[in-house]
Order: structure tokens, then sequence, then C-alpha cells
């Protein structure tokens, strides 16, 4: 890429992880945080900047823009989608990135107590000699999914400026919440009006996506009867004793540090709370959908068995679906893939095609009649202080999508 534009992305992504807009888990309110306002609107006035048309933000911060087809024939309109928000798991504020150039392939010190090591993350070897982005370990950095985000604005930015670079009509849209599982909530398919499109959300530099975890999520509150220590006999009911059990209960070995591949897991990911009341959550995965419905199952199982032991007022259960996996949808519009592989290898880019082991907005959107493959965004470590890009995967995300353009305006 040339320099002109591998600067212009550079700059765009900076500029967007200097925003605050990290989302809030169980909310009523949409979007979940005030502040992915301000990202939302600075997106809408830069899309209008860059020439795209029809530019929208709408009551629930969902920006969307469509780049008009230069061509003289009609092809399958096509879309582009990322999330502007970040994950709750660590700090998003005050980012502050650290850009390491010509990286030589040793540690890259993050703070006093902090580094990045080749020894502890060894894929950053294959980096050597580029250009990486990095936290200064104090918050994540933001790659999921800015990153994402500056490489379809740049694409389109590009596109503008190439006319003749052929392509057919393109809808571009940012949404909130994706971190918290609400991503797709309001998305207005049909105001995006494409056939099929992208969720640029992937990992590292290759990934090409198009299955992923179905996904549920179990809030479990213990309600116990706090009674003196020094006379609880037959008297007291201790909450957190209750979620102890409960948790016991679960397979110690199906858990997210333990399994890898299309292995799904019950996922423990808040605890806390005292004698009279106490809770628990969980993220329940699973890429299988009957194994996904027995793991749903045996949560409701321990409820109802606590519940007989305990009784009913002592535990509530609020288990809800949160999406599923998106090949039953893709499979429909299979040429969506076929098509992104193409443009990775045309490229120079390996594809690496494999299941997600999460999930993107476009998990959703793909139930919601637009199929959605996701395909790499160039970030690693996302959620944490570890979390690095390098430049030049993003270098070649705008390409992919640029060339995904070009190819479908090719076909008859």
């Amino acid at each position: 890429m040339e320099k002109i534009w591998s600067d212009k992305l550079k700059t765009r992504f900076l500029k967007y992880v200097s925003f605050y807009s990290e989302s809030i888990p169980f909310v009523e309110e949409f979007p979940s945080s005030e502040r992915q306002w301000d990202i939302a609107k600075y997106l809408f006035e830069e899309l209008k900047s860059i020439g795209l048309e029809n530019v929208t933000i709408d009551d629930n911060a969902y920006v969307m823009g469509t780049l008009p087809s230069n061509l003289d024939k009609k092809v399958p309109t096509i879309g582009f989608v990322s999330h502007f928000d970040t994950s709750p798991d660590f700090s998003g504020e005050n980012v502050k990135p650290i850009i390491t150039e010509n990286y030589d392939g040793g540690e890259i010190i993050l703070n006093e107590k902090m580094k990045l090591s080749p020894e502890e993350f060894p894929e950053l070897k294959q980096y050597k000699g580029q250009t990486i982005i990095s936290t200064d370990g104090t918050t994540l950095l933001g790659a999921d999914d800015k990153a994402g985000v500056a490489e379809i604005v740049t694409a389109m930015e590009y596109l503008v400026a190439h006319p003749e670079i052929k392509h057919g009509k393109i809808a571009v849209g940012f949404t909130p919440d994706e971190e918290v599982g609400r991503g797709a909530d309001f998305f207005n398919v049909e105001k995006f009006g494409a056939e099929w499109a992208y969720t640029m959300d992937g990992s590292e530099i290759g990934e090409l996506e198009y299955e992923n975890f179905n996904a549920a999520y179990a809030h479990i509150k213990f309600h116990g009867k706090s009674v003196h220590p020094g006379y609880a006999k037959n008297q007291m009911v201790n909450a957190n004793t209750l979620a102890r059990e409960f948790a016991a209960q679960l397979p110690e070995d199906e858990v997210p540090e333990l399994t890898d591949g299309r292995e799904g897991f019950f996922h423990l990911t808040k605890m806390e709370g005292n004698v009279s009341e106490a809770e628990i959550q969980y993220i329940i995965r699973d890429h299988d959908m009957e194994q996904f419905k027995a793991r749903k199952a045996l949560i409701q199982e321990i409820t109802d068995e606590m519940k007989a032991e305990y009784g009913d007022h002592r535990i509530e259960l609020d288990m809800k679906d949160q999406y599923f996996n998106m090949i039953e949808k893709v499979k429909e519009k299979f040429q969506s893939v076929e098509i992104a592989e193409q443009a990775l290898k045309d490229v120079g880019v390996t594809p690496n095609i494999k299941p997600i082991r999460g999930g993107t907005d476009g998990s959703r959107l793909s139930f919601m009649g637009l199929p959605c493959p996701n395909i790499f965004a160039g970030g690693h470590n996302f959620h944490g202080p570890f979390e690095f890009v390098p430049l030049e995967s993003m270098e070649k995300a705008v390409e992919v999508i640029v060339r995904i353009g070009e190819l479908v305006a090719e076909k008859d």
C-alpha cells in the first residue's frame, strides 16, 4: 500500500482508539454507555467527508453509508460492518498506544512492569520488520474492532479517490454494543440494503470465518438467610455457599482455558455476594446446536434441583440466547465466502479458514437476513493489556476489502 494510504490508515486508527467507547453488560439502555455516541457522531461526519452517500446516524447510534456503484451493469450490493465499542473485560479509557516501527523481533516494553515478549506471545515473531501498535499495559488497545472500522473507512476513501477501480454499490455499517452481545439488536437490515456483508472483526491476518459459537448467558441470583454465626445451626442459609454449590456441579474441564477448536464451555464471568445475597454469571458456548441445548438444559436442571432442596425463593435464573452459528445462513449465499477467499489470495494473503471461538455482529445479522462471514482485522490478544495490531496486517485488510469490491463487479 502506498505510504500516503498507510499513513491515513494509521492516523485514522489512532484517532478511533482515543475515543472511550467501552460498552456495559446487563443494562437496559441502548447503547449501553453514553460515551459510545462520541465515536458514532465522529464516524457520521467522517463518512460524509470522504464522499459516501446516504450517510445516517439513527437513535440507537448505528452509523450507515453507501458507496454508489460505478458500473453500467447490475451486480449484488454488498456490505462491510464493524463495531466501535470496546470490551468491558478491561479498561478502554485513556488509551495510550505505543508504536514500534521496524520491530526487531525482541521484547516490546509496555511499562516498568509489563512487556510483550515473543517467548510468551510467539506470534510476534512473524511480524519482524513491521510496525506494531500496542498498548502501554494500562488499557486494552481497541483493535477489536476499531481496526476493522479504520480498514473499512480507509477502503471506501480509497475507492472514492480511485474511480478507475470498478465496483458495485457497497454499504457500510458501524454498530455499538457488539461486545455485550447486542450489536445487532436494532440493526436495520432492510435499510442497509445488501445481499450479503462481511464483518471485519477477525483476529490475525488471513482469518476467514463463517462458523461461530451458539451463545447464551445465565445470570443466577441466590437469596440466603443471615443469622449470627454463633447461633446459625439449622437457621442460616448462606447465599455464597449456594453459589459455590451451583458452580461445583458444572464440568471442571469444560471451561475456556481448557478447550479449543469446536469444543464448547461454561465460562464463569462473575461471582460475588455475601451471606444474604449472591450472584454468579456464566456465558455458555458451543458450535454444535444439540450440545448447546444440552448445556442450557444442565444449567436449568441444577437450578430446578437446588430449588427443590432449598425452596423456589432461594434461587433465580435468567438465561437467554445471544446468537447462533452463522453457517446455517451463510451457506445460502456461499459465494460470499468464495469471493472473500479469492480476494485474500489475490492480495497475497493465505486464507486461514476456521470456526470462530466467539461471535460477531455477523452471527446475528446472518439470522436477520444478512449473511455475514467474518474477515481478519489484524489484531492479537483482544480484551486485555497485551493487545496489539501490526499496521501491515491492517493494510492487507484494506486491500482485501477493495479486491472483494472488484471481484463482485466482475460477476456476470
